[in-house]
């Protein structure tokens, strides 16, 4: 009905229907700010199926969305005087007869059409619709949060989260924000000389541009559904998991599991924004 086949072609091969979870906080009557969680509830990598030990805590790949409720019921017993709105695309990606395929294409809520590479960068093709969706909300700011690259990871490590931003302002805010709450961000290429490495011949758009500039080119491929305001994309995928080794950043109040990054941080945001 709203058209995000982008979301419907990685739901489709899990017999759990996809979920598009809309919250909201009306504090106040100005524009909102929205904030975009990738849910993707168990990640098997689907046909681009990934190893065994690639699998293991795939089930923590919705760690955007988690983030995003925990802010939003965080922001409501703060009683914050915001308009804040939450969208959350939640699916499974799996293996079955009807799974997506490399080859395939499908056109995005803004009809942008993407060639899928691999069916394992799933989570940027549940993002595209939701950033299509927050278009239509006339937002003030939006904020987007996904275990999105394994790249963000090699280039920064457990300690900072990748932050790709086309606002300078909202990007220094939260670096400000993560200094303070100990949940920091460093900022990465958001260049479009990137794009080339998604181009496609079939479609607006690829997936997936292989492993060079591997974090860059996850945001990259979300610009494409981005409107005309400030937008940051916070790559958490090695952050939003602790377990306490020598790698990871010094939190004796974390057990091992998910870290909660960066609910800390958007609620700083949020209590000081604009």
């Amino acid at each position: 009905e709203l058209g995000m086949n982008a979301l419907l072609s990685v739901a489709k091969s899990s017999y759990e229907p996809a979920k598009f979870i809309i919250l909201e906080h009306k504090g106040s009557d100005q524009a909102p700010m929205v904030l975009v969680g990738k849910g993707v509830t168990f990640d098997t990598g689907g046909y681009s199926l990934k190893s065994r030990e690639g699998m293991v805590g795939m089930k923590a790949d919705m760690g955007g969305a988690a983030a995003v409720i925990a802010t939003m019921r965080a922001i409501a017993l703060l009683d914050l005087p915001l308009h804040v709105i939450a969208l959350v695309p939640c699916s499974e990606n799996m293996i079955n007869d009807r799974a997506y395929k490399p080859g395939d294409v499908f056109a995005a809520m803004n009809k942008v059409t993407i060639e899928i590479i691999s069916t394992d960068a799933e989570g940027r093709m549940l993002l595209a619709d939701a950033l299509c969706y927050a278009d239509t909300l006339k937002p003030a700011a939006v904020i987007d949060l996904a275990t999105l690259t394994g790249g963000v990871g090699t280039a920064l490590g457990k300690h900072y989260s990748g932050l790709f931003c086309n606002d300078e302002p909202l990007a220094k805010a939260i670096q400000r924000a993560g200094d303070i709450t100990q949940e920091r961000f460093w900022p990465l290429p958001n260049d479009k000389v990137y794009d080339r490495q998604i181009q496609s011949n079939v479609a607006d758009v690829k997936n997936s541009g292989g492993r060079m500039g591997h974090a860059t080119l996850g945001a990259r491929f979300l610009a494409h559904f981005v409107g005309e305001w400030p937008w940051a994309h916070l790559d958490i995928a090695a952050t939003a998991t602790y377990k306490g080794g020598p790698e990871d950043p010094v939190k004796n109040y974390l057990n091992e599991g998910a870290s909660g990054v960066p609910v800390r941080m958007l609620v700083h945001l949020l209590r000081n924004w604009p």
